[in-house]
């Protein structure tokens, strides 16, 4: 495998933490956020039920999978950005290609 400078490592990484961080930060808020402030989200409702209970109930599950989706899809984005893709990676290993 080859070596990829110190540079380009710490900037991957640090894309990869801030992204990881934003998700945290979204979790919590969709988990924590909504009951905290549950009374005030009483007046909307989602398919008929308040707002606050929906988002408890279904909202947080389907909020975690969305995130799961897009996690992947920026993760691979950053892979490809600096060359850590699963193609070249593939490509590395098999002894085929030790350019770039």
């Amino acid at each position: 495998m080859k070596k990829i400078a110190k540079e380009t490592a710490d900037a991957y990484f640090k894309e990869r933490v801030r992204s990881i961080v934003i998700y945290l930060i979204i979790w919590a808020l969709v988990s924590y956020f909504v009951i905290a402030f549950a009374e005030s989200f009483s007046k909307f409702t989602v398919n008929g039920f308040p707002f606050h209970y929906f988002m408890g109930d279904q909202g947080s599950v389907i909020t975690f999978i969305i995130l799961l989706f897009v996690n992947a899809v920026v993760n691979d984005k950053i892979d490809k950005k600096y060359g850590i893709d699963e193609k070249h990676n593939e490509r590395l290993s098999q002894g085929k290609v030790m350019d770039h």
